[in-house]
């Protein structure tokens, strides 16, 4: 993660008494066995399906999919989506609240992610994002053409790339300003009449009596600890997606211009969607 400047103190760690340790393995073992016994399973069907399709991929996205799925049903975690996912070739901006994304977004809509290289290897969720075809990039120009190449390749292949534009993960409450470097990608001329631009808003509510910021995930917040906050939850709350109509890259002059847009359309779903729960 990286950071922003007005972010919110963190809350402090929580203590868990004897059943909040008993969901924690019991949703934790559910949890797990279906994620990894998910991974294996791709993992499995890829070496039939790569030779066979190459990028193409008309099987494994679904198990990711179905994966996530399961996975928020194990937590306890409800999950609406509003709005169309788009059909037309190209890619995904989104706002980035949680590590929840992964299975929020997932679940909802065949995507690939655009994650930064360190992810790679990161033990569990680097493994588990190589898999599931995941790009990476690194923050090196020298590596700018070839990232360049694998943008455009997976794009034209019809792959649905997803970017968080905020750079950084955030408490769930706010939507940071959009970077438009990434944005620079659909500007090329092998792409920019080719693709539409679909901004998503993921909107978390929290469980009741609990903090608004409850799945929010950010600044120096260990993954293991707010995980097994999450597992131990009794009541869970909603995490929502709001697909947005899809913007033609051909209808922007720059990627500043289509960045604030999208960042526009993304940061008003969200708002409208945290009155909602209020």
């Amino acid at each position: 993660m990286t950071f922003w400047p007005d972010a919110p103190p963190e809350p402090p760690a929580p203590r868990f008494g004897a059943t909040d340790w008993l969901r924690i393995v019991i949703r934790g073992v559910f949890v797990g066995t279906l994620t990894f016994g998910g991974l294996a399973l791709l993992l499995l069907v890829r070496l039939i399906e790569r030779p066979i399709f190459g990028m193409a991929r008309p099987v494994t996205p679904y198990i990711t999919k179905t994966v996530c799925r399961g996975a928020l049903w194990f937590m306890g975690i409800t999950y609406v989506v509003r709005g169309r996912a788009m059909q037309e070739r190209g890619a995904i901006v989104a706002n980035h609240g949680s590590w929840l994304d992964i299975f929020v977004l997932n679940a909802a809509k065949r995507i690939y992610f655009v994650s930064k290289a360190e992810v790679a290897g990161w033990p569990g969720i680097g493994w588990l994002a190589r898999a599931t075809g995941t790009v990476f990039i690194a923050r090196d120009p020298r590596q700018a053409r070839a990232q360049k190449e694998i943008f455009e390749q997976r794009l034209l292949a019809g792959h649905k790339l997803l970017f968080f534009p905020e750079g950084t993960s955030t408490d769930g409450r706010v939507v940071l300003p959009f970077k438009t470097t990434l944005f620079a990608a659909f500007f090329t001329d092998e792409l920019r009449h080719e693709l539409h631009i679909q901004p998503v808003t993921v909107a978390y509510h929290a469980p009741p009596g609990e903090g608004e910021r409850f799945y929010g995930w950010w600044g120096d917040m260990s993954f293991g600890p707010h995980l097994l906050k999450v597992l131990a939850a009794r009541r869970q709350g909603t995490a929502e997606v709001i697909y947005h109509a899809p913007l033609r890259v051909d209808d922007f002059p720059n990627r500043k211009t289509l960045a604030k847009h999208a960042e526009t359309l993304v940061r008003s779903g969200h708002e409208a969607a945290l009155r909602g729960s209020a």
